[in-house]
């Protein structure tokens, strides 16, 4: 009999060098020859001529090009998953993941690939005292889990390097553009920063998000109190630079107004259309046929005063009339006004480029508030607070949006996301991303048993989504209300994965391992991963968001993993029959709404057949008949 093979499921992240191509094929086919650019070609296309690279305007530094090639790099790993740290694993929408944010970047391409419409990222600032993750090109995953496998703190990124900026651009540039790539189109990013790398930022988010996209560099006033200490000048301020992806179509949705006890509006006629406010119906300098005589109601005979007009023409002035939008008094006698309503007022008010902590908050208040969340404990420095994340979150998300952050740190983002659903009835989600970097030795924060930033940023989500679920409660009972927990509950939860290498045994042709290689191949998972391992690794690989609802079937005594309505079956049992097969097809036709049309992927586990041609071939044949022809193992 003929050896069947099925072809192999992904077993990498997204190839963006391919992708890229492809999109440069599409606009310019004529420069993609034998599948490489013509970069000659491409230049007189764009009509650059000559340039040379001393004459070019951009920045540069050492390791760049390393950089750039980084970002392109596919990733092998994975994220396993760890639902005894989690909470609310079945039902959550909200992911927090343990790992170097590079690699976990580049997994996350093909699952939310356009799918975030806000980012918020506090790096380090490169101040000479906080670490700067060195990446390793070679293999950045071994280097990550090599690093990271220590009861040790990174190293710190000092002055005394040569390359003290050249660090620093290099772990920030490639994580820029994975980043941009994971944004929707009108999607924003805000980056915390201080002077030390400020110029630099903005400058490589110029190249990464085009120049043309910056919104803001907004300064924030992080401190209330000078530091006396300080020899010339006490730093009180710390920026936020803000970029989009295609400013053209970005709306911003304003800061909130505080009408509510505005005084300025009122509706002493019972007009239908609400609360108004008047204004000045005058202006200067003086257009003529804007100066006539106007009659109050009253029997008074008004002109505009010396050097001015009126802000409407006569006939415009008789159509705003009659419309019941001029006010001239209770007693009808005085100069008449325009009224504005409030229900036509633009809903938002455009922020200002200060925000003072009178307004959002500032540092200490941030060390606080988490201070008194941990019972009176400090265990993190310098956390942002909630109130600066949630300005950011009210400006440029709606309800529904996917929020990102792959320097969470102490998680104040997922706390925003929390809290600003439960003020506006939101079901935002989050994705956070954080190094497990060790908390110090003799730290408060060990001392309590928390050795990680991620163990303390997780209690720290616990907490606050308790609390908020708590002030819920509490004041719609103080409004007489009941707490809509079963109609409209508030997601406090989060999935936990995290960062490690793949769990398919990789080919290793050194010929002092063959043996160990000949064995991987014939049983190629490794020993120590379960099958829910696999199972996320496969939909990383094959583009499934990681909230996506598992349904779970048996189907002959093995378990079988359905998703989207059947556009996903998995089955990764061992000792697999043709009555699995059947029973797949089955499932299809069930769970699928528009029957069966093809779209169906099927993955198995290649040592599940135990080397059984007869078994594969039938159950390729089996599925075939059910409409099934995308079938792949791992």
């Amino acid at each position: 009999m003929q050896k069947t093979n099925i072809p192999q499921a992904e077993s990498k992240s997204a190839d963006l060098v391919a992708q890229n191509l492809e999109q440069l094929k599409q606009i310019f086919p004529e420069v993609i020859k034998e599948g490489r650019v013509d970069f000659e070609a491409l230049n007189d296309l764009l009509g650059n001529y000559g340039d040379t690279a001393e004459e070019r305007f951009c920045l540069n530094w050492a390791g760049k090009a390393n950089a750039r090639r980084e970002a392109q790099k596919r990733s092998t790993g994975t994220l396993r998953p760890c639902p005894e740290e989690s909470v609310d694993w079945d039902t959550t929408e909200n992911l927090y993941i343990e790992g170097d944010n590079l690699e976990v970047l580049k997994l996350l391409q093909k699952s939310y690939h356009s799918r975030v419409k806000m980012i918020y990222i506090d790096p380090p600032y490169n101040t000479g005292k906080d670490f700067v993750y060195k990446d390793n090109y070679k293999d950045n995953l071994q280097n990550y889990l090599e690093q990271t496998g220590q009861d040790k703190k990174l190293s710190t990124n000092t002055e005394s390097d040569g390359r003290y900026h050249s660090n620093w651009l290099n772990m920030m540039y490639p994580r820029l553009k994975l980043a941009r790539n994971l944004l929707t189109e009108d999607g924003v990013i805000f980056i915390s920063i201080d002077d030390n790398e400020v110029a630099n930022l903005r400058k490589i988010c110029d190249e990464v998000f085009g120049e043309e996209n910056f919104l803001s560099q907004v300064i924030w006033e992080r401190a209330f109190a000078p530091v006396n200490l300080k020899k010339h000048f006490s730093e009180s301020h710390d920026y936020i630079l803000c970029y989009t992806k295609q400013l053209n179509i970005l709306f911003c949705n304003g800061l909130k107004r505080n009408d509510k006890s505005d005084s300025r509006y009122a509706n002493p006629d019972n007009d239908p259309r609400g609360v108004w406010m008047s204004s000045d119906m005058t202006v200067g300098p003086v257009v003529t046929e804007k100066v006539y005589e106007i009659t109050t109601p009253s029997g008074n005979i008004i002109k505009p005063t010396s050097g001015r007009c009126w802000l409407f023409t006569k006939d415009r002035y008789k159509e705003m009339l009659d419309d019941n939008r001029i006010w001239f008094g209770i007693e009808g006698s005085n100069t008449p006004r325009v009224k504005k309503f409030l229900t036509e007022v633009k809903a938002g008010v455009t922020p200002m480029t200060i925000w003072k902590y009178s307004e959002v908050g500032h540092s200490q208040e941030a060390a606080q508030n988490l201070k008194k969340l941990f019972d009176g404990n400090d265990y993190f420095d310098y956390p942002k607070p909630v109130g600066l994340i949630q300005r950011c979150l009210e400006l440029y998300s709606n309800k529904d949006s996917l929020i990102l952050d792959f320097f969470s740190g102490s998680a104040t983002t997922a706390h925003a996301v929390m809290q600003l659903n439960a003020e506006d009835d939101g079901n935002r989600k989050y994705i956070m991303v954080q190094l497990p970097e060790q908390t110090p030795e003799g730290s408060e924060a060990r001392k309590a048993g928390y050795t990680t930033i991620p163990e303390i940023a997780k209690e720290r989500i616990r907490r606050a989504g308790k609390k908020i679920v708590e002030e819920q409660k509490a004041k719609a009972k103080k409004e007489g209300g009941l707490f809509a927990e079963e109609a409209k509950k508030l997601d406090i939860g989060f999935k936990v994965f995290k960062l490690d290498s793949s769990n398919i045994n990789a080919w290793d042709s050194d010929p002092d391992n063959l043996e160990t290689a000949l064995n991987n191949s014939l049983f190629n998972i490794k020993t120590d991963r379960s099958e829910d391992d696999l199972l996320y690794e496969i939909l990383i690989k094959y583009g499934i968001e990681l909230t996506e609802k598992i349904n779970r079937h048996t189907i002959d005594g093995k378990t079988v993993y359905e998703m989207g309505a059947g556009s996903l079956i998995v089955c990764l049992a061992d000792s697999l029959s043709t009555a699995v097969a059947e029973g797949i097809g089955k499932l299809y036709k069930e769970v699928s709404p528009e029957g069966v049309d093809a779209n169906c992927r099927v993955v198995f586990k290649e040592a599940g057949f135990n080397g059984s041609d007869e078994v594969k071939t039938n159950t390729l044949l089996i599925l075939k008949q059910h409409g099934i022809t995308n079938v792949a193992t791992v």
